[in-house]
């Protein structure tokens, strides 16, 4: 009588093997650097643009204007300073934290922490403490912030009716103040702790104030009439 073969044994199929910590942490990493990546081309090209504009519409104009003898004599932005003062921040710590981390997301660099240069005693303040934050913007993220101010957050502003003429410094600087951080987009009302202000210094190499406003005027600051 013939054997009978035995059935083969089917090989068990290996088992999916689940995602490692190392796996899962590097995912939010991942995302976090092609969000960089994507907001840095973003910048890029608004810098591309409003350099563009700048070259072919700024300094036509500005000479025709000032009878400057060399594009090269042309006023330009220089920079952008932010500055959240925060005299609360002497017994509220965490405060600071908060403005450090909302004026990161404004501007998309990483602010730094302001001290106090002079002790006072009747405010309690003592040199070297802890007043604020600041950011400092110059090229590419420097154009992007002014576009993202002149298009979308002053339009975000209460009856806004332009900004005055009458915050410059006598050597073409300007200065403009925000009540509440809150009409920047990259704020949700909901999450903050607190309305803060901030100042916003535009510094151009103008060497008049009557320049100055003359190229924030062409490049797109609405001032009030």
């Amino acid at each position: 009588m013939a054997e009978q073969e035995k059935p083969k044994k089917e090989k068990a199929k290996p088992k999916p093997k689940g995602k490692g910590k190392a796996e899962v942490e590097a995912k939010p990493e991942a995302e976090a650097k092609a969000k960089g990546a994507a907001e840095a081309a973003k910048a890029e090209k608004i810098e591309a643009r409003l350099r563009e504009f700048y070259r072919q519409e700024c300094v036509p104009k500005m000479m025709q204007e000032f009878r400057y003898r060399s594009p090269m004599q042309v006023p330009r932005l220089e920079k952008i300073v932010i500055n959240m003062g925060l005299g609360e921040a002497i017994q509220n710590i965490k405060l600071l934290e908060s403005a450090a981390q909302e004026l990161s997301a404004i501007t998309g660099q990483k602010a730094v922490v302001t001290r106090a240069r002079r002790s006072i005693a009747a405010f309690k303040l003592r040199e070297g403490m802890p007043i604020g934050c600041m950011v400092t913007l110059r090229r590419d993220r420097m154009y992007h912030f002014f576009d993202k101010l002149v298009n979308v957050v002053l339009a975000r502003v209460r009856d806004f009716r332009g900004v005055s003429d009458r915050a410059f410094d006598g050597r073409g600087n300007y200065t403009l103040g925000i009540k509440e951080q809150i009409i920047f987009p990259e704020i949700d009302y909901d999450k903050i702790d607190k309305v803060k202000g901030m100042n916003i210094t535009i510094v151009t190499t103008a060497p008049t104030d009557e320049e100055g406003k003359y190229l924030l005027k062409l490049m797109g600051l609405p001032f009030r009439r």
